[in-house]
């Protein structure tokens, strides 16, 4: 009574079963073209750099001129895709030494233009190079002969006329199907801004220590860190002298609770460390009676105190240590545990 059911059943499975295996195909198909969109947007922007790169020259050694003397700030200005790109290349200027700020074309045509200085240097981003927000910020740079950049894929355009320096686009197509969304011009834009950023860096001679000022929290300023920053001062060095009896110099490394001693010359240089591992190498009935300087391991690793804390923990890691020794022409000025840069969030 029921067998005329079971090839409908059968009929119905096999029909899901094909939906599943179309699908399942359609969605490998999917896959396979997400990656070739992914990679000909990302061969497209390589293509681009390559040729912004190769093209660069005099007037990329005379933006930075303008940009090295400026002695207000350099105020970026773009409107929409260009914008955004300005606005990220005005923070990584700042970071990086040069005092820079992002004004929006379209406030500033009412009131921001007030940002704006005799002293400042303008820095303008358009594709087209005919934005037309821009006219009255650049009208305002040659009222008051305020130096102008401006970063443009075409020579002919306002921008590029009106600019003391124009820094042109290579001729490279968007990414996007349409030729449409700003992709590779704004990823052009983005490489030059730091490509101008870093050039000035070194001109400069901006320095780790620089960088450390401007970047005092979050990860990086864990990682600028100096020694000096974390050491222990002179008051708390566990010091003798090389003719101290080891009975003395295991009181010391007691009481100051670094595990270690440093050993010193009559000069007060530094010449020698004793370990717990000193300690145990050496045990015996005479230990307590020996002098320091037959139970020291010489020629210790130390470090300066200008030397950035991620050193110091770079060496202890490499020499399974747990303190190093801090000096300054030999002489011991501090001394930095390992815990002290784990705790401060060096890595």
């Amino acid at each position: 009574m029921s067998s005329p059911a079971i090839p409908a059943v059968q009929e119905q499975e096999n029909t899901s079963a094909a939906q599943s295996d179309s699908s399942a195909d359609k969605s490998a198909g999917s896959s396979v073209d997400d990656l070739a969109a992914a990679r000909r947007v990302l061969d497209a922007g390589a293509t681009a750099l390559r040729a912004l790169a190769d093209g660069l020259g005099a007037p990329f050694i005379a933006a930075l001129d303008i940009l090295a003397a400026t002695k207000g700030r350099v105020i970026i200005s773009g409107m929409g895709k260009s914008g955004h790109i300005g606005n990220k290349i005005a923070a990584t200027l700042a970071s990086t030494g040069t005092p820079a700020f992002f004004v929006h074309p379209g406030e500033a045509s009412h009131g921001d233009l007030g940002m704006i200085m005799p002293t400042d240097t303008v820095f303008a981003l358009s594709n087209s190079g005919e934005t037309t927000e821009l006219a009255d910020l650049v009208a305002y740079a040659a009222r008051f002969e305020i130096p102008l950049i401006g970063v443009t894929a075409f020579a002919d355009s306002a921008l590029a006329r009106a600019a003391d320096v124009a820094l042109q686009l290579p001729d490279s197509p968007e990414a996007c199907p349409m030729g449409l969304a700003p992709t590779t011009s704004t990823t052009m834009m983005l490489a030059l801004g730091d490509a101008i950023a870093v050039a000035l860096l070194e001109r400069r001679g901006f320095s780790s220590a620089d960088f450390k000022i401007l970047h005092p929290g979050g990860k990086l300023g864990q990682r600028l860190l100096k020694v000096s920053d974390l050491m222990h001062a002179v008051e708390e060095l566990p010091l003798a002298e090389r003719s101290s009896v080891m009975s003395d110099v295991i009181v010391l490394m007691t009481t100051k609770r670094f595990g270690c001693a440093g050993i010193v010359d009559a000069d007060g240089a530094l010449i020698g460390v004793i370990t717990d591992g000193d300690l145990r190498r050496n045990m015996g009935d005479r230990l307590l009676a020996e002098s320091a300087g037959d139970v020291m391991t010489g020629g210790a690793r130390t470090i300066g105190p200008d030397a950035l804390a991620s050193e110091a923990l770079a060496i202890m890691n490499s020499l399974s240590i747990t303190n190093l020794f801090v000096v300054e022409d030999g002489v011991p000025v501090g001394i930095v545990h390992i815990h002290d840069c784990l705790r401060a969030g060096v890595a």
